[in-house]
Protein backbone atom coordinates (compact mmCIF):
# COMPACT_ATOMS: atom_id res chain seq x y z
CA UNK A 1 0.00 0.00 0.00
CA UNK A 2 1.42 3.32 -1.21
CA UNK A 3 0.04 5.69 0.82
CA UNK A 4 -1.72 5.57 4.18
CA UNK A 5 -3.01 8.98 4.67
CA UNK A 6 -5.76 10.12 7.97
CA UNK A 7 -7.81 12.59 7.39
CA UNK A 8 -8.85 14.12 10.88
CA UNK A 9 -11.60 17.09 11.35
CA UNK A 10 -13.14 15.49 8.70
CA UNK A 11 -12.78 17.12 4.96
CA UNK A 12 -16.55 16.11 3.94
CA UNK A 13 -19.72 17.39 5.41
CA UNK A 14 -22.05 14.59 7.06
CA UNK A 15 -25.10 15.26 7.36
CA UNK A 16 -25.47 12.62 11.05
CA UNK A 17 -28.89 12.69 12.03
CA UNK A 18 -30.28 11.09 8.45
CA UNK A 19 -28.37 8.33 7.30
CA UNK A 20 -31.39 6.55 4.90
CA UNK A 21 -32.46 7.08 1.19
CA UNK A 22 -36.04 6.84 1.40
CA UNK A 23 -38.73 8.99 -1.20
CA UNK A 24 -40.27 11.85 -1.25
CA UNK A 25 -43.42 12.19 1.08
CA UNK A 26 -45.67 12.58 -2.04
CA UNK A 27 -44.64 9.22 -3.37
CA UNK A 28 -47.61 7.77 -2.45
CA UNK A 29 -49.48 9.02 -5.69
CA UNK A 30 -47.53 7.00 -7.92
CA UNK A 31 -47.64 3.55 -8.38
CA UNK A 32 -44.07 2.84 -9.14
CA UNK A 33 -42.33 3.33 -5.92
CA UNK A 34 -39.29 3.38 -7.65
CA UNK A 35 -39.80 6.55 -9.44
CA UNK A 36 -39.39 9.28 -6.67
CA UNK A 37 -36.31 7.67 -4.92
CA UNK A 38 -34.16 10.48 -3.69
CA UNK A 39 -32.24 11.44 -0.20
CA UNK A 40 -33.91 11.34 3.00
CA UNK A 41 -32.51 14.85 3.44
CA UNK A 42 -32.92 16.00 -0.18
CA UNK A 43 -35.37 18.90 0.60
CA UNK A 44 -33.60 19.96 3.22
CA UNK A 45 -30.17 20.33 1.51
CA UNK A 46 -32.24 22.02 -1.56
CA UNK A 47 -33.60 24.53 0.73
CA UNK A 48 -30.25 25.38 1.82
CA UNK A 49 -29.19 26.39 -1.46
CA UNK A 50 -27.23 22.89 -1.41
CA UNK A 51 -28.41 21.05 -4.70
CA UNK A 52 -27.32 16.87 -4.81
CA UNK A 53 -25.46 16.33 -8.19
CA UNK A 54 -27.51 13.98 -10.65
CA UNK A 55 -24.17 11.43 -10.01
CA UNK A 56 -25.49 10.73 -7.18
CA UNK A 57 -28.72 10.47 -7.69
CA UNK A 58 -28.75 8.07 -10.29
CA UNK A 59 -26.92 5.78 -7.75
CA UNK A 60 -29.19 6.20 -5.24
CA UNK A 61 -31.86 5.46 -7.72
CA UNK A 62 -30.28 2.17 -9.25
CA UNK A 63 -29.78 1.24 -5.45
CA UNK A 64 -33.26 1.20 -4.67
CA UNK A 65 -34.77 -0.23 -7.72
CA UNK A 66 -32.96 -3.37 -6.84
CA UNK A 67 -32.38 -3.71 -3.81
CA UNK A 68 -34.13 -6.60 -2.14
CA UNK A 69 -35.18 -7.08 1.20
CA UNK A 70 -34.32 -9.04 4.15
CA UNK A 71 -34.34 -9.35 7.81
CA UNK A 72 -34.75 -5.98 9.95
CA UNK A 73 -35.54 -3.56 7.24
CA UNK A 74 -37.84 -1.36 7.36
CA UNK A 75 -40.49 -0.26 5.20
CA UNK A 76 -43.36 1.85 4.70
CA UNK A 77 -46.88 0.91 2.80
CA UNK A 78 -48.98 3.77 1.67
CA UNK A 79 -52.42 2.86 0.62
CA UNK A 80 -53.87 6.09 -1.62
CA UNK A 81 -56.90 7.48 0.36
CA UNK A 82 -57.05 4.53 2.93
CA UNK A 83 -54.99 6.43 5.73
CA UNK A 84 -55.77 3.15 8.24
CA UNK A 85 -54.78 0.79 5.87
CA UNK A 86 -50.89 3.39 5.05
CA UNK A 87 -48.42 1.92 7.89
CA UNK A 88 -44.74 3.83 8.04
CA UNK A 89 -43.47 1.19 9.44
CA UNK A 90 -42.93 -1.96 9.05
CA UNK A 91 -40.05 -4.71 9.82
CA UNK A 92 -38.82 -7.21 8.34
CA UNK A 93 -38.84 -10.21 10.61
CA UNK A 94 -36.14 -12.60 11.03
CA UNK A 95 -38.55 -15.06 8.88
CA UNK A 96 -38.35 -12.56 5.88
CA UNK A 97 -42.08 -11.30 6.39
CA UNK A 98 -43.82 -8.38 7.63
CA UNK A 99 -47.47 -8.39 9.22
CA UNK A 100 -50.48 -6.05 7.88
CA UNK A 101 -53.66 -6.29 10.07
CA UNK A 102 -55.77 -6.42 7.03
CA UNK A 103 -53.75 -9.24 4.63
CA UNK A 104 -51.95 -10.71 7.78
CA UNK A 105 -48.24 -11.80 6.90
CA UNK A 106 -46.37 -11.52 3.60
CA UNK A 107 -43.22 -13.04 2.75
CA UNK A 108 -41.36 -10.27 1.36
CA UNK A 109 -37.49 -11.62 1.69
CA UNK A 110 -35.32 -11.27 -1.48
CA UNK A 111 -38.51 -9.12 -3.41
CA UNK A 112 -37.50 -5.76 -4.80
CA UNK A 113 -39.60 -2.88 -3.74
CA UNK A 114 -41.47 -2.98 -6.91
CA UNK A 115 -42.09 -6.73 -6.27
CA UNK A 116 -43.70 -6.25 -2.62
CA UNK A 117 -45.72 -3.24 -4.84
CA UNK A 118 -47.20 -5.72 -6.97
CA UNK A 119 -47.73 -8.81 -4.08
CA UNK A 120 -49.32 -6.12 -1.63
CA UNK A 121 -51.50 -4.93 -4.37
CA UNK A 122 -52.58 -8.15 -5.47
CA UNK A 123 -53.40 -9.05 -1.35
CA UNK A 124 -55.00 -5.08 -1.19
CA UNK A 125 -57.54 -5.78 -3.93
CA UNK A 126 -59.36 -8.87 -2.05
CA UNK A 127 -60.67 -6.23 0.49
CA UNK A 128 -60.25 -3.14 -1.34
CA UNK A 129 -61.64 -1.95 -5.03
CA UNK A 130 -58.70 -0.83 -6.95
CA UNK A 131 -55.97 -0.42 -4.53
CA UNK A 132 -52.90 2.22 -4.54
CA UNK A 133 -50.04 1.13 -3.14
CA UNK A 134 -46.81 2.50 -2.76
CA UNK A 135 -43.65 0.58 -0.83
CA UNK A 136 -41.03 2.72 0.37
CA UNK A 137 -37.55 1.69 1.60
CA UNK A 138 -36.98 3.54 5.12
CA UNK A 139 -33.73 1.73 6.38
CA UNK A 140 -32.00 -1.04 4.70
CA UNK A 141 -29.77 -3.18 7.34
CA UNK A 142 -27.83 -5.22 5.22
CA UNK A 143 -24.29 -4.07 5.17
CA UNK A 144 -22.85 -2.18 1.67
CA UNK A 145 -19.78 -0.64 -0.21
CA UNK A 146 -20.03 2.38 -2.64
CA UNK A 147 -17.73 2.17 -5.59
CA UNK A 148 -18.04 5.37 -7.67
CA UNK A 149 -15.70 6.73 -10.07
CA UNK A 150 -14.38 5.09 -13.41
CA UNK A 151 -16.49 2.08 -13.82
CA UNK A 152 -18.57 0.84 -15.72
CA UNK A 153 -21.46 0.48 -13.12
CA UNK A 154 -21.15 2.94 -10.32
CA UNK A 155 -23.15 2.47 -7.36
CA UNK A 156 -23.70 0.85 -3.90
CA UNK A 157 -23.30 -2.53 -3.63
CA UNK A 158 -25.26 -5.04 -0.77
CA UNK A 159 -22.50 -7.38 0.80
CA UNK A 160 -24.49 -10.82 0.33
CA UNK A 161 -20.92 -12.49 1.39
CA UNK A 162 -16.90 -11.35 2.26
CA UNK A 163 -15.95 -8.77 -0.77
CA UNK A 164 -12.30 -7.91 -1.89
CA UNK A 165 -11.50 -4.57 -3.38
CA UNK A 166 -11.79 -6.31 -6.66
CA UNK A 167 -14.76 -8.33 -6.13
CA UNK A 168 -16.28 -4.67 -5.35
CA UNK A 169 -14.82 -2.95 -9.15
CA UNK A 170 -15.95 -6.79 -10.96
CA UNK A 171 -19.19 -6.20 -9.27
CA UNK A 172 -19.57 -3.00 -10.89
CA UNK A 173 -18.69 -3.74 -14.23
CA UNK A 174 -15.18 -3.12 -14.44
CA UNK A 175 -12.90 -0.58 -14.32
CA UNK A 176 -13.84 1.41 -17.77
CA UNK A 177 -11.20 2.65 -20.60
CA UNK A 178 -10.50 6.16 -18.96
CA UNK A 179 -10.52 4.48 -15.33
CA UNK A 180 -6.94 4.24 -13.96
CA UNK A 181 -6.40 0.80 -12.47
CA UNK A 182 -2.82 2.25 -11.09
CA UNK A 183 -4.87 4.72 -9.08
CA UNK A 184 -7.39 3.38 -7.02
CA UNK A 185 -8.54 4.54 -3.08
CA UNK A 186 -10.48 3.10 -0.54
CA UNK A 187 -12.37 5.58 1.67
CA UNK A 188 -12.79 3.90 5.65
CA UNK A 189 -14.56 5.39 8.65
CA UNK A 190 -12.04 5.87 11.14
CA UNK A 191 -12.43 6.64 15.00
CA UNK A 192 -13.21 10.42 15.91
CA UNK A 193 -14.73 10.94 12.88
CA UNK A 194 -11.89 11.11 10.58
CA UNK A 195 -11.11 9.12 7.24
CA UNK A 196 -8.76 6.43 6.55
CA UNK A 197 -7.50 6.67 2.35
CA UNK A 198 -5.79 3.67 1.21
CA UNK A 199 -4.63 4.39 -2.29
CA UNK A 200 -4.22 1.35 -4.00
CA UNK A 201 -2.14 0.23 -7.83
CA UNK A 202 -4.59 -2.52 -8.59
CA UNK A 203 -2.52 -3.12 -12.01
CA UNK A 204 0.34 -4.32 -10.13
CA UNK A 205 -2.34 -6.41 -7.56
CA UNK A 206 -3.85 -8.09 -11.65
CA UNK A 207 -0.51 -8.66 -12.69
CA UNK A 208 0.59 -10.64 -9.65
CA UNK A 209 3.70 -8.16 -7.88
CA UNK A 210 3.14 -9.00 -4.43
CA UNK A 211 6.77 -7.61 -4.28
CA UNK A 212 5.25 -3.74 -5.44
CA UNK A 213 3.55 -3.90 -1.60
CA UNK A 214 0.01 -3.40 -3.25
CA UNK A 215 -2.95 -5.61 -1.46
CA UNK A 216 -6.05 -6.91 -2.29
CA UNK A 217 -7.51 -6.05 0.42
CA UNK A 218 -10.97 -6.35 1.73
CA UNK A 219 -13.38 -4.18 2.46
CA UNK A 220 -15.72 -3.55 5.68
CA UNK A 221 -19.54 -2.22 5.55
CA UNK A 222 -19.07 1.39 4.72
CA UNK A 223 -15.59 1.92 2.56
CA UNK A 224 -16.21 3.44 -0.80
CA UNK A 225 -14.17 2.38 -3.70
CA UNK A 226 -13.19 5.49 -6.10
CA UNK A 227 -11.28 4.46 -9.31
CA UNK A 228 -9.59 7.87 -10.91
CA UNK A 229 -9.66 8.38 -14.27
CA UNK A 230 -10.74 11.28 -16.35
CA UNK A 231 -10.06 14.92 -14.62
CA UNK A 232 -14.05 14.64 -13.20
CA UNK A 233 -13.07 11.90 -11.51
CA UNK A 234 -10.34 12.40 -9.63
CA UNK A 235 -10.55 12.26 -5.67
CA UNK A 236 -10.17 15.71 -5.72
CA UNK A 237 -13.31 16.64 -8.39
CA UNK A 238 -15.44 13.72 -7.34
CA UNK A 239 -15.12 15.05 -3.32
CA UNK A 240 -16.14 18.21 -4.69
CA UNK A 241 -19.62 17.17 -5.98
CA UNK A 242 -22.43 18.28 -4.37
CA UNK A 243 -23.66 15.17 -2.00
CA UNK A 244 -20.45 13.56 -2.24
CA UNK A 245 -20.14 13.71 1.75
CA UNK A 246 -23.64 12.34 2.24
CA UNK A 247 -23.07 9.18 0.21
CA UNK A 248 -20.46 8.49 1.87
CA UNK A 249 -22.15 8.29 4.95
CA UNK A 250 -25.81 7.00 3.42
CA UNK A 251 -23.10 4.00 2.47
CA UNK A 252 -21.46 3.69 5.87
CA UNK A 253 -24.65 3.75 8.33
CA UNK A 254 -26.74 1.65 6.22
Amino acid sequence: MKRNIWLTGVAFVFTASLAIVTFAPGAAAQSNSAAAIKPANADATQARGEAIDPYFRTIYRNFYESYKLGPDDEIAIRVFGQPDYSLEKVTVSPFGRIYHPLIGDVDVAGLTLDQVNSVLTTDFGEYLKDPHVTVALIIAKSATVGVIGDVVKPGILVMAKPMTMLDAISASGGITDLGKSTNVTVLRQAGGGGMRTMTINVKHILQAKHDAGEENIALVPGDTVIVHGNFKKTLATITQLAGFGYFVHTVATQ
